[in-house]
C-alpha cells in the first residue's frame, strides 16, 4: 500500500525523530536506517553525493520501513520531480522566501490537476504497491525551509500556501539570516529572540494545519522542541554521529592509556 507512516503517526498525535544522510554511501543509510529513526532524509543541498548516489540509498531504506525524505538543492522542477521518481515520500525544499515560492514548490510535487508534476515514477512505482497519481498527491509530504529573513516577513503567507503539508527550520541560516551574520551558524539555539523566532514558526504552523519541523544538533533538544508543539525534529546526522563517537572513542583510549597526554601517533612502528 502507497501509505506516508509519517502521515500515519502524526494522525495518531505521536511525533517523530528525523535522521539526516550527507555522505553518498549505501551501507551507511542502511546502517542508519537500523537504528530506529521513524524517518530519514537524504541531503542533496549540502551533501557530500549526487542523485547516482541517492538512488541505492533510497534502496538501502526500503528494507527498514523507514519513511525516505530528501532534500533538494533548490526549488527547481527537475530536482524535486526526479527524487520524487526515485521514491522519496516527502521533499525538503530549502530557502523558501514567499507564497509564491512556496506555491510554486508544492506543484512541483503534485500530479495534475493539483500541480505541474510529470509523470515517471521510474523507481517508486515498483518500491511502493499500489503507486497511482492520487495516491501520490495525498501521501507525498511538501516541507519548505523557512531560513531567511524574508521567509520570515512572509511566513503567514507562506504557511497559507494550499498543499503545503510543514515548515522545516534551518536554525544556522536562519540565525544568519535574521541576525546578518552577527552570530556563527550553529543548532540548538539558546539566543531568547532566536528561540521566541523558532517557536513563533511553530506557532503559525499550529494555527494554519500544518506539521512544524526543526534540525537540531542533539537530542536533549529536540525533545525540549517536541514538548514546544514541533511535530518532527531531525536529531544530529551522519558525519556529525561519526564524529562524535570517533572523538568519544580517542579521548577514551587516551584517557586510559596515557592520562590524555599524548596528542597524537607515537610515529613509529607499523603492523
Amino acid at each position: 500500500m502507497f501509505e506516508n507512516r509519517l502521515k500515519a503517526l502524526w494522525a495518531q498525535g505521536r511525533p517523530a525523530i528525523n535522521g539526516w544522510l550527507s555522505v553518498g554511501n549505501p551501507f551507511i543509510a542502511e546502517i542508519m536506517a537500523g537504528q530506529g529513526y521513524d524517518s530519514i532524509t537524504i541531503d542533496l543541498q549540502h551533501g557530500a553525493l549526487d542523485y547516482g548516489q541517492a538512488l541505492p540509498m533510497f534502496q538501502a531504506l526500503r528494507a527498514s520501513g523507514v519513511v525516505p525524505l530528501a532534500r533538494v538543492p533548490w526549488n527547481e522542477a527537475g530536482s524535486v520531480m526526479k527524487v520524487l521518481d526515485a521514491g522519496a515520500m516527502g521533499v525538503i525544499c530549502p530557502m523558501i522566501n514567499s507564497a509564491a515560492e512556496a506555491a510554486q514548490f508544492v506543484s512541483y510535487l503534485r500530479y495534475p490537476p493539483l500541480g505541474q508534476r510529470s509523470f515517471g515514477p521510474t523507481r517508486a512505482s515498483f518500491a511502493y504497491g499500489g503507486y497511482d497519481t492520487g495516491a501520490a498527491n495525498d501521501q507525498i509530504l511538501a516541507l519548505a525551509m523557512i531560513e531567511t529573513q524574508a521567509g520570515v516577513d512572509n511566513l503567514e503567507a507562506i504557511a497559507a500556501t494550499p498543499g503545503l503539508d510543514g515548515l522545516y527550520i534551518g536554525p544556522s541560516d536562519l540565525t544568519l539570516g535574521t541576525r546578518n551574520g552577527r552570530l556563527p551558524p550553529g543548532f540548538d539555539r539558546e539566543e531568547p529572540e532566536i528561540v521566541e523566532l523558532i517557536r513563533r514558526i511553530q506557532a503559525v504552523c499550529a494555527k494554519n494545519g500544518l506539521r512544524a519541523c526543526l534540525h537540531c544538533g542533539e537530542a536533549d533538544y529536540a525533545a525540549r522542541a517536541i514538548g514546544w508543539g514541533f511535530d518532527l525534529t531531525t536529531v544530529s546526522g551522519d558525519t556529525r554521529l561519526l564524529a562524535m563517537a570517533a572523538a568519544a572513542s580517542v579521548a577514551r583510549w587516551r584517557e586510559l592509556v596515557d592520562g590524555g597526554k599524548a596528542a597524537g601517533p607515537a610515529g613509529k612502528g607499523g603492523c
